[in-house]
C-alpha cells in the first residue's frame, strides 16, 4: 500500500514536472523582455556602414539600427546593443547573453537546422561583389585566376569565395573575423580581391575611394550538403532575418509582424532609399 502511494506520488511529481516544462516552453520570451523593458541585441558588425555604427556622441545610426528602432517601438521596449565577434553571435544567443541577433545575418538552413536557432521574416536581401582596387587590373571573374581572395569567417560571403576557389577561379581565400579586415588585407596587398556583399562595398568606398566592384553580382549559393534543404525554403538565399532562440516563438512572431508592417507602410523602403541601397531585388526577398 505504501509502495503504491509512493509510486503514485512519484508519477504525479513527474507529471507535474513535465507539465511545468511544457508551460515554460510555451511561455516564450516576449513577456520577460517587456517586463525588463529592454531588448538586448547581439551585433557582430558594428562599425560597418551602412548597417550600424556609432557616432561621436555615443548614439548609433545605420539602416539596421533604424529598422531596430521601428521594431522596438512596436514591441514597446528600448533596445541595447551587445557588440561581439561575428563567430560568437549564435553561441551567445543560445546562452542568453542577448535576446536576438540583428547583425546582417542571412537566413540559412544550416543555421536553423544545424545551429538550432530560428529567424524572423526577412528585412533585406544581400548578394556579393568582387571588390578590388581600381589599379589592380582585375576586370572580372576571369582575372581572379591564381589570385588570393579575402572574406569574413562564418558568412555566406565566405561560402561564395570558397566556391570560387574550389571551381578554380582563384588560388586561395583568407577568412577574417571582422568585416573590416578583408579590406585592410586588400590595402596591404595580402589579398587581391574581397568577396563581400554590395552594401559592405558601398560603405567602404567612402573611406577607400580607390575601391571598385567588377564583374556580375554573385548571388548566394548553398553549401552542397544543404542544397536540398535550401531549395525547400521559402526565402531567397541571401535574405537577412533577425535571429531568435527556438523557444522564443512569440518574440519571433512579434518581430516578424513588425517587419511586415514596416514593409507595408513603406518605412522599410524609405530607410533603404535613405542609405542608397534600395533595388528591385529588395521587393523579392522570398521565392513566391
Amino acid at each position: 500500500m505504501g509502495t503504491t502511494r509512493f509510486m503514485a506520488g512519484a508519477v504525479l511529481s513527474l507529471w507535474m514536472a513535465l507539465a511545468g516544462s511544457t508551460v515554460d516552453a510555451a511561455a516564450g520570451c516576449l513577456d520577460d523582455i517587456k517586463a525588463a523593458g529592454v531588448l538586448k541585441v547581439g551585433n557582430g558588425l558594428m562599425g560597418l556602414k551602412p548597417y550600424a555604427w556609432q557616432l561621436g556622441d555615443g548614439t548609433h545610426t545605420g539602416f539596421e539600427k533604424e529598422m531596430l528602432d521601428y521594431v522596438a517601438n512596436k514591441l514597446g521596449v528600448k533596445h541595447e546593443y551587445v557588440v561581439t565577434e561575428w563567430t560568437s553571435l549564435i553561441p551567445g544567443l543560445k546562452s542568453k547573453r542577448w535576446d536576438i541577433i540583428w547583425s546582417g545575418m542571412a537566413k540559412t538552413q544550416e543555421r536553423i537546422q544545424g545551429g538550432g536557432i530560428d529567424y524572423t521574416e526577412p528585412y533585406f536581401l544581400i548578394f556579393d561583389r568582387i571588390i578590388v582596387l581600381k589599379d589592380s587590373g582585375i576586370k572580372g571573374l576571369a582575372d581572379l585566376k591564381g589570385k588570393t581572395l579575402a572574406s569574413t569567417l562564418g558568412t555566406m560571403d565566405s561560402v561564395v569565395g570558397h566556391s570560387l576557389v574550389d571551381a578554380g577561379h582563384a588560388a586561395k581565400i583568407i577568412d577574417f573575423n571582422t568585416f573590416g579586415e578583408p579590406f585592410l588585407a586588400l590595402r596591404n596587398k595580402d589579398a587581391d580581391a574581397v568577396i563581400l556583399d554590395e552594401t559592405a562595398y558601398l560603405a567602404q568606398r567612402g573611406d577607400m575611394p580607390d575601391l571598385t566592384a567588377v564583374g556580375d553580382p554573385l548571388y548566394y549559393i548553398p553549401k552542397p550538403e544543404w542544397k536540398e534543404a535550401e531549395e525547400k525554403a521559402d526565402y531567397r538565399l541571401g535574405a537577412l532575418g533577425v535571429g531568435v532562440r527556438i523557444e522564443c516563438g512569440d518574440l519571433k512572431d512579434a518581430i516578424s509582424a513588425a517587419v511586415s508592417e514596416m514593409d507595408k507602410d513603406g518605412t522599410r523602403r524609405k530607410i533603404l532609399e535613405k542609405y542608397g541601397i534600395w533595388s528591385d531585388d529588395q521587393a523579392k526577398m522570398k521565392k513566391n
